[in-house]
């Protein structure tokens, strides 16, 4: 086995490598960009080396400094991970002719399956079922709406190269061809350096099911099972589970056996997986094939007891596969959440900070990979992915409801993530039942908030919860007031009850707390509904707490503003309780409200980056919604629209600049 590999990446999938590295007696090498330098990954090596700047073109994607860095350091094997370079077959064949050992497929197969042309072609060739449409670039217009009418419309325009849904454009009908097309190869010639686009009937509602497959140089190939992942936005996943519910066991031996062929006709080796979209009807076809290993692999190392990067390691030294397909038993359920540093309230817009608290879930049947702790910087230069929260179920039920457990436990300060959204999709009604397609977000979200109203239980149980810690504090602080109150006269009887009124938004209930900190049991109803709640020894203000509410253990996420306002998150749910007692409730209609101020006259820049281009100047007549400026942040752009109709004043910003959040990038003539 080798003694020692450099990995060629950054963040929890290197730090995942290292895992299993450090499990197999093998020293790792890191690299890093100047940004990089504290983080986790880095302290997670044995040895690390700087690479450049932050800018990944000057860095993790510099495939010369890689190679030196690995030969200097007495590597024998570069892992490549996946993004980056983990499918650049340039990088594949450079890392070969070093001398070393590129752990993954030859190169020639990641140029066969790299183009997703190409690889239509050699699924075809393999008996591989494809989606229909035209195998091959198209020349214009004219040409595309020729193919669409004769495969019929709706039909997608998808580029040869690349992937993470660049360049992708859905036509409906034939008006909508000539600017869609010609969108999709600017878009495309951008950012992959190609302008090859073909097109496929668009099938609409569709699920996505990939197969993770495992071949050696001996002509082994297995596959170990399905993952579903089809909750996505943007066409980047947030969710994936193994097994599908919508797959048959005799569905998944044939998408296996495809899965399988595929990577014959393609002389692979190593890790790969096969992506199939399933239609309404549960026909199943070719997608693409990803050559490397996948971010959501942790899940089918969950059902199936195997570690993945162990097999990596093992065929890339040049060993056999340690198992054939009948030794492969799958077994429970496991779900995935990724967690992502991203403002789903924002239209999921990169967010960037400093990490100042971090506590990961811990607990049976869960586990957590990680690239960051608190501490960690989150810029703007690479992709959002923090960690990812991997729990395992008897079934599906018992894994979901054990990952929505550790989402509510999971605590981040400093920069916003999607923890509470992911923890709302968990917890949908049509999720829970398994109605699951890549459109799920759009159909039953607005936004990050449910079309569905929260869940009332869940709200009565926060209001619960709000409520006992505020009665708990004043319990404590009554209790340390005793020695000084007056020993004259008769005492005052101490209340059975303590009655509330809470309000979150337009929601306020009522509540009555019984209970007290020594025995740590209480009853608290909120309005005529009771809760038995069992607490631990109460540390005042603490950010995490679990509860037994009506026999059940549950996890909270708390934070405190003062002794009247507690915020709260469960299920998805996070929201601002406001405590007030019968008499102050009687006064709140007597409060003013607080005063907003707009900036009409000033486009803000609504997260932090790159200007990557200004698209008007002073004078220059612009209308409400037009993009006026382009910004990168986290390998996205977005453009950054105008508030109103008028005429640009002043431009702030010129291109190249950094920017953050609430920064004035341009204003108007008022």
């Amino acid at each position: 086995m080798f003694t020692k590999i450099l990995i060629a990446n950054r963040g929890e999938i290197a730090v995942r490598i290292m895992k299993t590295c450090a499990r197999l007696g093998i020293r790792t090498v890191a690299v890093y960009s100047e940004i990089d330098a504290r983080s986790l990954h880095v302290q997670c090596a044995d040895e690390a080396f700087l690479l450049g700047p932050a800018r990944a073109s000057e860095s993790y994607l510099v495939k010369e400094k890689l190679i030196d860095i690995a030969k200097s350091s007495g590597a024998q094997a570069v892992h490549p991970g996946y993004g980056f370079l983990s499918e650049n077959a340039d990088f594949a064949r450079m890392v070969a002719e070093a001398g070393l050992v590129f752990i993954g497929p030859p190169a020639e197969a990641i140029v066969k399956l790299g183009d997703k042309i190409a690889s239509k072609v050699l699924a075809e060739k393999a008996g591989v079922s494809v989606v229909p449409g035209r195998i091959g670039a198209v020349r214009d217009a004219d040409e595309a709406i020729a193919i669409a009418n004769e495969i019929g419309f709706p039909v997608l325009l998808k580029p040869a190269a690349g992937g993470g849904g660049k360049g992708m454009r859905i036509v409906f009908e034939p008006e909508q061809m000539a600017p869609a097309l010609q969108s999709c190869i600017q878009e495309t010639r951008k950012a992959f350096d190609d302008n090859q686009i073909f097109i496929e009937r668009y099938i609409e509602k569709p699920r996505h099911i990939e197969m993770q497959i495992f071949a050696d140089r001996y002509g082994n190939v297995v596959h170990i099972g399905e993952r579903e992942c089809s909750i996505q936005r943007r066409y980047q996943k947030i969710i994936e589970e193994s097994p599908s519910v919508a797959v048959s066991e005799e569905l998944r031996e044939r998408m296996g056996q495809m899965a399988c062929s595929l990577a014959r006709e393609a002389g692979y080796t190593n890790a790969g997986t096969v992506e199939f979209i399933m239609d309404p009807d549960g026909a199943v076809y070719f997608l693409e094939m990803n050559t490397r290993l996948q971010v959501e692999h942790p899940v089918t190392e969950m059902v199936s007891g195997l570690d993945l990067v162990e097999l990596q390691l093992k065929i890339a030294y040049g060993e056999p596969l340690p198992l054939q397909q009948a030794d492969i038993k799958l077994t429970g359920h496991a779900i995935e959440a990724r967690i992502c540093a991203e403002d789903p309230g924002r239209n999921f817009l990169p967010a960037t900070g400093m990490i100042t608290r971090y506590a990961a879930p811990r607990g049976r049947n869960a586990r957590v990979d990680s690239g960051v702790e608190a501490g960690s910087l989150v810029g703007v230069y690479y992709d959002s992915l923090l960690a990812k929260v991997i729990c395992w179920g008897t079934n599906r039920e018992e894994a979901c409801n054990t990952l929505v457990d550790a989402l509510n436990g999971y605590h981040i300060e400093g920069v916003t993530t999607n923890v509470d959204f992911v923890n709302r999709i968990l917890t949908h009604p049509e999720f829970v039942a398994g109605n699951l397609t890549t459109g799920f977000i759009s159909q039953h979200f607005e936004g990050d908030r449910a079309r569905l109203p929260a869940n009332d239980d869940c709200l009565r149980r926060m209001a619960a919860v709000a409520a006992l810690l505020y009665d708990a504090r004043q319990r404590s602080v009554r209790e340390s007031l005793k020695p000084m109150a007056a020993h004259v006269g008769p005492g005052i009887k101490p209340k059975i009850w303590n009655e509330y009124r809470t309000k979150s938004g337009d929601d306020s209930f009522p509540v009555r707390v019984q209970g007290n900190t020594e025995t740590r049991n209480w009853i608290v109803w909120v309005e005529d509904h009771p809760y038995q709640i069992v607490t631990p020894e109460f540390e005042f203000y603490r950010r995490r707490i679990r509860l037994s509410i009506n026999g059940r253990k549950q996890r909270f996420r708390l934070q405190f503003d003062g002794s009247h306002l507690t915020r709260v998150a469960f299920c998805g749910i996070l929201r601002e309780f406001e405590i007030y007692s019968p008499k102050e409730w009687a006064l709140t209609r007597f409060m003013p409200k607080p005063e907003t101020k707009s900036k009409d006259n000033a486009m803000v820049c609504p997260m932090p980056g790159l200007v990557v281009d200004v698209l008007v100047k002073p004078g220059d007549r612009v209308y409400k919604g037009q993009e006026l400026v382009i910004v990168e942040s986290m390998k996205m752009e977005s453009g950054v629209a105008s508030p109103c109709d008028g005429e640009v004043l002043n431009v702030m910003v010129e291109k190249g600049n950094p920017v953050d959040t609430g920064d004035i990038l341009i204003t108007f003539v008022k």
